[in-house]
């Protein structure tokens, strides 16, 4: 989206008009709000319409911008429907940053278009006004290889002996990420490389075994509550 200022204008394309005019059912002098990512939200008009365009007027700031907290989430693809959730979930939760991660064990594929999709659709029902980065799936071999070390990686270890998350989280600051490993968990392998990095936290999750997307959204919400922006 174009920039947004007090008395600007703005002209949306034939599919932005489509779910105002149509799926929304709005027409003109509706007021709907609007954000871009970086100039806060904003107050607007609708002033034309047409099948092709719409265009809307832009009246007033109602609330400026403010970053997301820098945690990222990384995850393992799973079945679809899960990966809807944790994608979902990480958006409304203020992750900067949703990264796919395939792993020994990884089996699913994962459909970037339509968590593209969901990631507006969760930032527009929490009011976020702003949407995560959404990154390509990536080898986790490949990811650590190219990792920036000031980032501390925060992973999910049921197989050893991880300290619980809680207390663990309230010490780690951003800028941190969060990596859920697939259905089966990270292979011995993965464990001690992911052990082996000075800049990797390993943290327990309790007694009881969860799946993968309940886990990612756990961390998540546990991360905000000591370290985040609730």
């Amino acid at each position: 989206m174009d920039a947004l200022a007090c008395g600007g204008t703005l002209v949306f394309d034939k599919a932005q008009s489509h779910y105002l005019a149509r799926v929304l059912r709005r027409k003109i002098d509706d007021q709907v709000r609007l954000f871009n990512g970086r100039d806060g939200e904003y107050l607007a008009t609708i002033s034309q319409t047409s099948k092709q365009k719409l265009t809307l007027s832009v009246d007033e700031q109602t609330r400026p911008f403010k970053p997301a907290p820098d945690i990222w989430l990384l995850f393992a693809p799973i079945k679809p429907k899960r990966n809807v959730f944790s994608v979902e979930k990480a958006t409304e939760l203020g992750a900067a940053l949703i990264q796919p991660v395939i792993t020994a064990r990884t089996t699913a594929k994962i459909n970037m278009d339509k968590m593209q999709a969901h990631t507006i659709e969760a930032a527009e029902q929490t009011e976020r006004l702003d949407l995560p980065c959404l990154g390509e799936p990536q080898k986790l071999a490949d990811l650590l290889a190219d990792w920036d070390e000031t980032r501390t990686l925060i992973f999910a270890d049921e197989a050893g002996d991880a300290k619980p998350a809680a207390k663990t989280l309230a010490k780690i600051k951003a800028p941190a990420a969060i990596l859920i490993g697939p259905e089966g968990g990270f292979t011995e392998a993965e464990r001690q490389t992911l052990r082996a990095k000075f800049y990797c936290t390993p943290i327990s999750l309790g007694p009881r075994i969860l799946r993968a997307d309940t886990a990612a959204a756990a961390t998540l919400a546990l991360w905000q509550a000591v370290s985040g922006d609730w």
